[in-house]
């Protein structure tokens, strides 16, 4: 599909990824794209999804909008990340299917794998045990989307696709520290404890669990590529095939910000799925695609960036 012609909807358009995103659609000659802000378009509701449909009258739909956070976030909001992500997939779709919508992409999570899926974590794993269980209910809504979706096409011949991007990290992250994901979380605490002169900083955990890293701009390639070239909804793993654990991560930030002082971890708070590494052949064997960012100059970039914009962005 060339997407330079087409009428387009990007949920979530204004958000980390979405900024991303819709700079390389227009990158690729797209003019006509809708960013629904959620005072406009509440989209866990029917009529609004309704409504945005008949304002941009959509050909193609690019669904990232998301309500998530890191463990803290999903410890304390499970019901209501289940219901939001669910509803919000639940209406779109339907809505897609009505409006004979030529392409639905769904970005999925991670956090949908088992608890226990062997690393690196194949497509084919997704339904052999149940997630991790702080973020089991936002990763189960996000699976239930693939599934709908799937219904979809082999009833109504609806065309989609699905991804599941490991974490991401990269300029206009959420680095507030009660919903943040961990890079931006660990960024923010090195830099601001580097200006306060802290004597150290504390982590969550133990720090053992290992975790893979996707930088914003690598991944917002993979989402395009995916709605030009997949039409059913094979889950396809976003990621780089390379995992470190929250400690060496941790090490590797306070030496790229230069914090000098001494790291603790709290034991006490959970740790979350063991570990996170994907296998990515089926993407670059469907999308042609692979990650081109380097981690550590992906994390080098993301420093410099809320350095300069934390002002406004904290």
């Amino acid at each position: 599909m060339d997407l330079s012609g087409k009428r387009i909807v990007v949920t979530g358009g204004a958000g980390f990824l979405g900024r991303h995103l819709v700079a390389r659609l227009r990158q690729r000659g797209c003019r006509e794209i809708t960013i629904p802000r959620q005072a406009d378009y509440d989209l866990t509701n029917p009529d609004a999804v309704r409504r945005l449909y008949a304002d941009a009258r959509p050909q193609v739909v690019l669904h990232l909008a998301a309500e998530v956070g890191g463990i803290g976030a999903n410890m304390a909001n499970p019901g209501r990340y289940f219901y939001a992500n669910m509803a919000m997939a639940l209406h779109l779709i339907e809505e897609a299917r009505l409006q004979k919508i030529e392409k639905f992409v769904q970005t999925g999570t991670i956090c949908a794998y088992p608890k226990f899926t062997p690393v690196p974590f194949k497509e084919e794993e997704l339904w052999n045990g149940y997630p991790e269980e702080t973020n089991a209910p936002y990763g189960v809504a996000k699976k239930a989307a693939m599934v709908m979706l799937d219904g979809y096409r082999r009833q109504y011949g609806l065309k989609s696709a699905f991804l599941l991007p490991v974490n991401l990290y990269g300029p206009w992250d959420n680095f507030d520290l009660n919903s943040s994901h961990v890079i931006p979380a660990l960024i923010r605490k090195c830099v601001e404890a580097q200006d306060r002169g802290d004597a150290a900083i504390v982590c969550w955990g133990t720090g053992s669990p290992s975790r893979e890293f996707l930088y914003v701009d690598d991944a917002a390639e993979g989402i395009i590529r995916a709605a030009e070239v997949m039409d059913e909804t094979t889950p396809i793993n976003l990621g780089v095939g390379m995992e470190i654990t929250i400690r060496d991560l941790v090490n590797l930030i306070v030496r790229l910000t230069g914090f000098k002082g001494q790291v603790k971890w709290d034991a006490t708070k959970p740790d979350g799925q063991p570990r996170r590494c994907l296998d990515t052949q089926r993407a670059a064997q469907l999308l042609n695609w692979k990650a081109q960012v380097s981690f550590e100059d992906g994390l080098r970039t993301s420093i410099d960036w809320f350095r300069t914009n934390r002002g406004t962005r904290a």
